[in-house]
């Protein structure tokens, strides 16, 4: 089946789902999460193929860990669903309301999108949460994951759909492409008019591609060169603290750090413990001669190691001499994601808070907490590096548009 015609029947499935009440879709979730749990011996099958042929393609340690699913996995992926169920559901809420002086009434009300593309790569996991949170934002979704994972993707969307025929909405809510030719990915970016918007997740290459050659209109989101600078007035323990778990609470993620700004008048307490820490990680350090100073671990910093996300057990630093320099420093590498400030100053954070141009800013705390879960707002499809509409974690209420709903008793202008 083409790209169009199945973007043709998302259409039509989105047309029953702007309409469908919470309790409809909430007993959609659950009856995805249950068959989840039911069938996981069929999903567990497929992902093993999937593993199989990943190794032999030579897919990385990391690569194969993302793609692999077992029991407690899929138990999981099941569970966040039905998280999902317990959130309020979006459509129909008033953003705003008001009566204008002609007696109208003004009402701007949240509706889905109607249909919604979703480029991604290697994590089944996100073919469930993508699922789910456009199914209970209202909106009908075509799925295109990676050939890496394409058996793993198809048999999840095999039991989704089956769950959700049974419960009565359609089943042409969820579609999966075809991931085995880059011609779906094409006929997806064109498909301007049936697709109302899409969402690429995954690399800067695959995010870039998606940008500069869709005619549908984009989010961008989440490539994360994120900072942590450690300000001239900050308490050394828990700046080690804060930057050993923005680097290495989990490496592969956005929201990780991936570069260090240290003032130079705290430099000399700070660097040692924290470069301690990093070796005792496994962490290799690029850094400024200032801080090579502290160790002879420390390799040469480029430019391109300041600009890259590196993904992986590595980090850039530099010894700054100022908040103005690490400022200009983050304004030149960053990738507007999470950026971080840890001090004890609160006019250097309330400096730092006005200045940074981020998704999100943090003030002595982790860059691992920019995510839709830890901010309370449950599964997230995303999280958007863009200034327009969404931006941040994407959680139910950035899959939504808005229409304007004016009563009168006749009125004429």
């Amino acid at each position: 089946m083409s790209v169009v015609e199945q973007a043709r029947r998302a259409r039509t499935a989105a047309a029953e789902l702007a309409v469908a009440t919470r309790a409809g879709k909430d007993a959609a979730l659950h009856a995805m999460a249950d068959a989840l749990v039911a069938r996981t011996a069929e999903i567990l099958a497929a992902n093993s193929a999937d593993l199989t042929a990943g190794e032999a393609g030579g897919l990385s340690t990391a690569s194969l860990d993302r793609l692999a699913l077992d029991p407690a996995r899929v138990a999981g992926i099941a569970d966040a669903l039905r998280q999902m169920a317990a959130l309020p559901d979006p459509v129909g809420e008033v953003v705003r309301g008001s009566t204008l002086p002609n007696g109208l009434q003004l009402r701007q009300l949240r509706v889905p999108f109607g249909v919604v593309g979703i480029v991604y790569e290697a994590r089944p996991n996100v073919t469930v949460d993508a699922a789910g949170i456009c199914l209970k934002s209202g909106n009908a979704v075509l799925l295109r994951g990676s050939s890496s994972a394409a058996r793993s993707n198809a048999a999840l969307v095999s039991v989704l759909r089956d769950a959700i025929a049974d419960t009565g909405l359609p089943a042409d809510s969820v579609q999966l492409l075809d991931a085995t030719t880059r011609d779906s990915v094409k006929e997806l970016m064109r498909a301007r008019g049936l697709v109302d918007v899409l969402i690429p997740r995954g690399g800067a290459a695959l995010i870039r591609t998606v940008v500069e050659e869709s005619t549908v209109p984009v989010i961008e989101t989440g490539v994360g060169n994120c900072h942590v600078y450690v300000d001239a007035a900050a308490d050394v323990a828990k700046a080690v603290a804060i930057t050993l778990n923005s680097k290495t609470q989990r490496l592969s993620t956005c929201n990780t750090a991936e570069s260090l700004l240290v003032h130079t008048a705290v430099a000399d307490a700070f660097l040692p413990p924290a470069l301690a820490a990093f070796a005792a990680a496994g962490v290799t350090v690029h850094g400024c001669p200032q801080v090579a100073r502290h160790s002879t671990a420390v390799l040469p910093a480029t430019d391109e190691d300041y600009a890259t996300e590196y993904l992986s057990a590595e980090i850039s630093v530099a010894v700054v001499e100022s908040l103005d320099a690490a400022v200009a420093h983050i304004q030149r590498y960053g990738t507007g994601h999470t950026e971080a400030i840890v001090t004890d100053s609160q006019s250097a954070a309330r400096d730092f808070v006005a200045r940074v141009d981020a998704a999100a800013v943090m003030v002595n705390a982790s860059t691992r907490f920019t995510d839709g879960g830890e901010f309370g707002f449950g599964a997230e499809i995303g999280i958007s590096t863009q200034k327009l509409h969404a931006r941040g974690p994407m959680g139910l209420p950035e899959l939504t548009s808005t229409k304007y709903v004016v009563t009168g008793d006749g009125q004429l202008r």
